[in-house]
Parts: structure tokens; sequence; C-alpha cells
């Protein structure tokens, strides 16, 4: 089962039990997590920086390749509602997409 670390929300575990899930989807039944356009890959506010574990993380989308291609994603950067997980990763919100209702360490 995967877990997944928020690195800068107090390091907040959280349990992976469907690898089917889409990230956000799991983020989602834990904590806030920005997104604006309804998980199509349109927008990059819920994307993620991955600390640890890229390797566990499916292949780039098309979605997420544009976003590559515009240098609007760095190559540890992801989309949430992009990607699934297949094992553990450490991952942090990066500064532009931080929710104001929530207490970063970082």
């Amino acid at each position: 089962m995967p877990r997944i670390i928020i690195d800068n929300l107090s390091s907040k575990a959280i349990e992976c039990e469907d690898k089917s899930k889409k990230l956000l989807q799991i983020l989602h039944e834990q904590v806030d997590w920005m997104h604006a356009c309804g998980a199509k890959g349109r927008c990059t506010t819920c994307k993620v920086i991955v600390i640890e574990g890229l390797t566990h993380f499916d292949s780039i989308t098309e979605a997420e390749q544009r976003f590559i291609n515009l240098n609007k994603l760095q190559p540890n950067e992801r989309l949430a509602c992009q990607v699934t997980i297949s094992g553990d990763v450490v991952v942090a919100v990066s500064d532009e997409n931080k929710l104001p209702h929530l207490k970063y360490t970082y």
C-alpha cells in the first residue's frame, strides 16, 4: 500500500489503499488541495513537487507534456489530477498553489 508524505504540510502521511485512484483523489480524502480545471489537466494548480519517489509515478501524460513544453512543469513536478502512484512518495505543495487556510512548514 503506497504512502504519500506531504513534506511541507508537517510531513502529513496518507495511506493509499486504491492504486487505481488519481493522486488528486487520494489527496482530497485527507487534505484540501488546490485544483481549478476539474481534473482535466488544463492548468497546473494541482501540481505536486516530487521530493522522493518519482519512479513510482506513472508515465508523463499528454497534458503534462504540454506544460513541460511550455516550461510550466519542471522535471520533478507532476499534475496530481493526471497520475497514479505505485509506491511510496514524498511531495510538497508549490508556493503558488498553497491555500491560505492551511499552515505550511516551509
